[in-house]
């Protein structure tokens, strides 16, 4: 048959970026629909104050990377943009504990204990994963309240996606490609700006348009900006998708969906991240386009027990020297926090944020919290002032993201919500997720008192006991057969041929630690089965 594309991947994520650059590899024609826009060190906001151009609301004007979702249990945070996720992630790149391949419905599938360290290496070499380097005054105050804990042992520096250069050069200097013996794109060492998460616009940060996503347009790829999917259908009534699919797209940022095509594709990869993949297979069940999706669709949706406090000192302070994320510590076990930073000036997020308070999560907590600011007001006026505005925040917060392997998870469903009955939308259901975790609270606590700060939490935790995570995960399970999952073990959709989805939403545990290497390893994983084409280019 006549195909535009051999594989057409939505989604230029970690998953997506992957599975492009392998099947190119292999001599596959790949088309690459991505939502988002396409970004470059001179489109960067220079801080995320700017929301045109950090926050993804194109029917608001704003074309940004960065965007929120609020649902009932879960605020969750997610990127927007040609390279996915990766142009906005805090560049941490970690191995999850063992434990997590024995947990979830991926658990006894196979054995992923021996077969994924070889994946893992993959993904770390094109990532170009290395220690951090440079420790920020945030890293050393992590270090200081884990020994005042007794857990300073546990005391670590991140492993991440980042270009440090030569020991001892100037920060910001070019190199020649320092990862892929010169076939990949010029580089400059960090500067330690603190800027990652609003778009590095120095070049050192190991984002998926540096290498995966790279690779792939360099093979041939072509990535599809500002283009969304609204449709897959099945050719000449082949409902498994045997002969391929007929895929619908239009414009993401016109009101009127306008430039709308059609694509005829041999075979199909969703890479749209957790909430994308998701929000769209809803969409295509119910509409009847793909009504073979499982059952399980949005079941054992994860937030990795995320929960984002901190400690905002008082007076001028360097808290923004660094990455992103340079270091972390486990309370215990299942405990895990990361020292977070934004870069100055971008202090954004401080709308959100207020003091912690104490209290059982229920509506009872809301005059806990007005007893905590009048409390506060009382003994340190400025401090609760300061607790309300948000400008300075990046300079005199480290920020603690805290994460564990709790096996919980709420669920997703595809209906009419009574607030916008006008149409279907994605909401979750099930057992309220902890909003705050205490151990993790009560260390940033101690830590404000040490040092004469005020320990903050999200205003959604304190006011709706909602928390917020930045790794949405699960929804299009793993699992032996459609009963108990969406995809097989090589992430093949249950009910379709041709059809494979890589991203967040095939996590099927909770990681405790950031996934962005894991959706990448997984990927690899997925890929390998996937025979060669043609003869393929030199492997990188």
């Amino acid at each position: 048959m006549d195909y535009d594309f051999d594989y057409l991947v939505i989604g230029s994520g970690f998953g997506g970026s992957t599975a492009a650059h392998r099947l190119t590899q292999k001599g596959y024609s790949v088309g690459i629909m991505e939502m988002g826009r396409r970004w470059s060190a001179e489109t960067y906001p220079r801080s995320n104050w700017h929301f045109h151009r950090w926050l993804w609301r194109p029917m608001l004007g704003m074309k940004g990377f960065f965007n929120l979702r609020w649902f009932k249990h879960v605020l969750v945070l997610h990127g927007n943009a040609v390279g996915g996720g990766s142009i906005t992630y805090a560049n941490t790149l970690l191995v999850p504990k063992p434990e997590i391949w024995q947990q979830g419905s991926w658990a006894g599938l196979k054995d992923w204990q021996g077969e994924m360290p070889a994946h893992y290496a993959s993904a770390q070499k094109m990532l170009g994963v290395t220690e951090n380097r440079i420790l920020g005054p945030a890293d050393h105050l992590l270090k200081e309240a884990a020994e005042d804990w007794g857990c300073g042992e546990t005391f670590y520096k991140t492993q991440v996606g980042v270009f440090f250069g030569d020991e001892g050069a100037v920060p910001g200097k070019p190199y020649p490609d320092p990862y892929f013996d010169g076939e990949g794109p010029e580089r400059n060492s960090c500067i330690a700006c603190g800027g990652c998460m609003v778009g590095c616009r120095y070049n050192a940060k190991n984002s998926l348009d540096k290498n995966y996503l790279y690779f792939a347009e360099k093979q041939g790829a072509k990535v599809f900006a500002e283009t969304k999917v609204i449709d897959v259908v099945p050719l000449n009534g082949k409902s498994d998708g045997e002969d391929g699919y007929e895929i619908t797209t239009v414009s993401s940022t016109s009101l009127l969906r306008r430039n709308k095509r059609r694509w005829r594709v041999r075979s199909l990869v969703f890479a749209a991240s957790s909430l994308g993949t998701q929000d769209l297979l809803f969409k295509l069940r119910d509409k009847g386009s793909l009504p073979n999706i499982s059952e399980q669709l949005g079941r054992r949706v994860r937030t990795n027990a995320e929960s984002l406090i901190g400690v905002r000192l008082p007076g001028d302070q360097d808290m923004d020297v660094g990455i992103a994320i340079g270091s972390g510590i486990y309370l215990d076990d299942k405990t895990h926090i990361e020292a977070t930073r934004y870069p100055r000036g971008s202090d954004a997020m401080g709308l959100l944020v207020t003091a912690m308070t104490r209290g059982k999560p229920n509506w009872r907590r809301i005059f806990v919290w007005i007893y905590t600011m009048l409390k506060l007001l009382v003994k340190s006026p400025r401090q609760a002032i300061t607790s309300l505005i948000p400008f300075g925040l990046a300079r005199q917060t480290v920020i603690f993201l805290c994460m564990q392997t709790l096996d919980g998870h709420i669920d997703m469903q595809y209906r009419r919500a009574w607030y916008w009955p006008w149409r279907k939308r994605m909401v979750t259901v099930g057992e309220p997720i902890p909003a705050h975790i205490p151990e993790a609270s009560e260390f940033a606590l101690r830590t404000a008192r040490r040092l004469g700060g005020m320990a903050g939490s999200l205003i959604t935790e304190v006011l709706f006991n909602i928390p917020a995570t930045a790794h949405c995960m699960g929804g299009v399970g793993m699992a032996k057969n459609s009963e108990e999952g969406v995809i097989d073990i090589q992430n093949r959709v249950f009910g379709y041929r041709n059809m494979l989805v890589c991203d967040g939403s095939m996590l099927s545990s909770n990681l405790g630690v950031n996934p962005s290497l894991t959706i990448t390893a997984l990927t690899e994983h997925a890929m390998s089965f996937i025979p060669v084409k043609a003869q393929s280019v030199d492997v990188v």
